[in-house]
């Protein structure tokens, strides 16, 4: 009874009204501050990102960096609206916990599920949320689980190549007439001698290079006709590892991993919570402090797997990926790359290593001439022959 005249009393009613207005008001100001500082710090690193871009990609310019992240600007601010949106419920409902001793677990529980299918809206339900261990398989009770272990098992397409030839110079093809199909979540070698179109295959992937003939499709996207402003969402979808690591040399193990989601602009704490929760992935969470030159090479090659990962791409290529690596960092490399297979992620590498892809027994495309000679479920390099 007490309560119901508390509520019914006006005063009250507009001290809680003034006290709603002054906590938007500061909230407002902190987001504000906020953005100011994290867009003021992310500014700083435009150079060095567009740096990064033109190493990796052979080339790509200003203009198609400021492609990448229009995409991820439009996104972000759709996404600060509807936080702005929710805060000020958040507010009300705060306000109406605190006058009537609402159940404000009941309530937090509710945001989070909101919360949790607004981000796996974003990420068009293609990853696993980020309250869960990243590249941790979904529940059997899951939805989206379930269809990808159904689409698995019914031969999802990932990749197809149809007929695909590449000539660098006429009536010499580097790739000739070439068909494959890698399914969702596959682990695929591809293989052969110097020479053979193994990197002008993965080029083709990359878009760093177009077919004489024929048609590419990587992840719904048609490789072949894409716009060159699209050309950056394929390169999204595809983590990519190499054999010289590629590592920034003046910054350390979490700044590395760091960069590839400021190029995206990430928000700065997803950031923080990202790049530890991939250190961990690849084993190196100990080591976040450390510059490259006080790694070993297997280190490094983690770093790169890393930093090839961490924005979750469905695939991920890895060309020669143990070519400067010892027997023994050779097969921790091979397993960790298994183990992310394992999750869901697709996996692609090419290599020249007989005794590893003999051991590992998965399948193997080999190319010889330009022409693929072999594709074989757990094959081995011997095959070649």
């Amino acid at each position: 009874m007490a309560d119901k005249n508390r509520l019914n009393n006006t005063e009250d009613l507009r001290a809680a009204i003034a006290e709603l207005q002054l906590r938007m008001e500061a909230r407002d100001r902190q987001k504000e501050e906020s953005n100011t500082l994290e867009n003021s710090w992310i500014h700083k690193e435009d150079n060095a990102a567009l740096e990064m871009e033109e190493e990796i990609y052979n080339g790509e310019t200003r203009d198609a960096y400021e492609t990448v992240q229009e995409p991820y600007e439009d996104a972000q601010e759709g996404a600060y609206e509807e936080e702005q949106e929710s805060a000020l419920t958040e507010r009300k409902k705060r306000i109406i916990r605190e006058t009537t001793g609402g159940n404000e677990a009941q309530e937090d529980h509710r945001d989070a599920v909101v919360r949790e299918r607004r981000n796996e809206k974003a990420r068009g339900g293609a990853y696993p949320s980020k309250e869960q261990p990243q590249y941790e398989a979904r529940d059997a009770h899951s939805g989206s689980g379930g269809k990808k272990r159904r689409n698995r098992a019914d031969g999802d397409v990932i990749i197809s190549l149809k007929n695909v030839s590449k000539s660098y110079v006429k009536d010499v093809p580097a790739l000739s007439n070439v068909n494959i199909q890698i399914r969702r979540g596959e682990f695929v070698f591809i293989v052969g001698s110097s020479g053979s179109g193994k990197s002008t295959l993965i080029r083709l992937l990359l878009r760093e290079l177009k077919p004489t003939s024929g048609s590419i499709m990587v992840n719904g996207l048609q490789v072949d006709k894409l716009r060159r402003g699209r050309i950056p969402k394929l390169r999204r979808s595809m983590g990519v590892v190499f054999q010289d690591f590629r590592l920034l040399k003046d910054r350390n193990v979490y700044e590395n991993v760091a960069f590839a989601q400021r190029i995206i602009q990430t928000p700065l704490r997803e950031m923080k919570r990202n790049v530890p929760n991939m250190l961990a992935t690849v084993g190196l969470a100990g080591k976040y402090k450390a510059h490259p030159d006080e790694l070993s090479g297997g280190e490094q090659q983690r770093v790169a797997i890393a930093r090839a990962l961490v924005n979750r791409p469905p695939i991920l290529v890895a060309d020669e990926p143990t070519g400067n690596l010892d027997p023994k960092n050779t097969m921790e490399i091979m397993h960790l790359l298994e183990k992310i297979n394992e999750s869901g992620t697709t996996v692609i590498v090419v290599t020249h290593d007989d005794k590893m892809v003999d051991e590992m027994k998965k399948r193997v495309i080999t190319i010889r001439k330009g022409v693929v000679v072999s594709d074989e479920e757990k094959g081995g390099y011997s095959n070649e022959g």
